[in-house]
């Protein structure tokens, strides 16, 4: 009795999947992609590289889908160093984003134009090296052991929030965004959390929180 159950509540979720797919076909769509992009570059974090240890380079194109809703692809390389709490270690390599956003306002006469919202799934492929990490030696001295270059990679996700205007009439815009991040999973060497994750910033926690200014064009 209780398989006839099973059987009965299965087919009948399948004849009610079957209805509404074919109500679904039936109506015509009128959705059609027609290529667009804007494409960006951080010259906030370019410019800060020149006075401080962390050479950070990114951009990113994105491209109205639908609606509201836009994709977007970041992509960039950052070298960093860390010297804290007994530690020297050294990291750099490529990262990569991709995600949504949403058009929260927008100016009716340019729809790039407001303030939008999103979020993305990051990662990043990275070589680092610890030149020293502290250790307790011998009568509870303070002293430190080296370890040699290694590859790693780390995945988070993050948050946007941000806003767009137009430069005048031109197709130049200038854009503001925040990007609160949550570090998921890194790759260890001798179990040792990294300290810098290049796309993520330093990770000695996994909470961050990146800023970017963009100058983007539009095609």
């Amino acid at each position: 009795m209780k398989a006839k159950r099973i059987f009965s509540f299965f087919f009948s979720f399948l004849f009610i999947l079957a209805l509404a797919q074919n109500k679904k076909d039936s109506i015509p769509s009128t959705w059609k992609y027609e290529p667009n992009f804007l494409v960006g570059f951080d010259v906030l974090n370019a410019g800060l590289s020149v006075f401080s240890d962390r050479k950070l380079i990114q951009g990113f194109v994105s491209s109205k889908i639908k609606d509201n809703f836009y994709a977007i692809a970041d992509a960039g390389f950052e070298s960093n160093i860390y010297q804290k709490n007994g530690y020297d270690a050294t990291a750099s390599g490529p990262f990569m984003r991709l995600g949504t956003l949403y058009m929260l306002a927008h100016d009716p006469e340019n729809e790039l134009n407001g303030f939008y919202v999103g979020g993305k799934v990051a990662g990043s492929f990275y070589s680092q090296e610890y030149k020293a990490v502290p250790i307790r030696g011998f009568g509870d001295s303070d002293v430190s052991t080296a370890f040699p270059s290694s590859t790693q990679s780390s995945y988070w996700i993050e948050g946007a929030v941000g806003g767009r205007v137009q430069l005048f009439e031109s197709p130049l815009y200038i854009e503001v965004t925040v990007q609160p991040k949550y570090l998921v999973f890194s790759t260890t060497q001798e179990e040792i959390k990294p300290m810098i994750v290049p796309g993520f910033g330093k990770s000695s926690a996994k909470f961050n929180i990146g800023f970017s200014w963009n100058i983007a064009y539009s095609f």
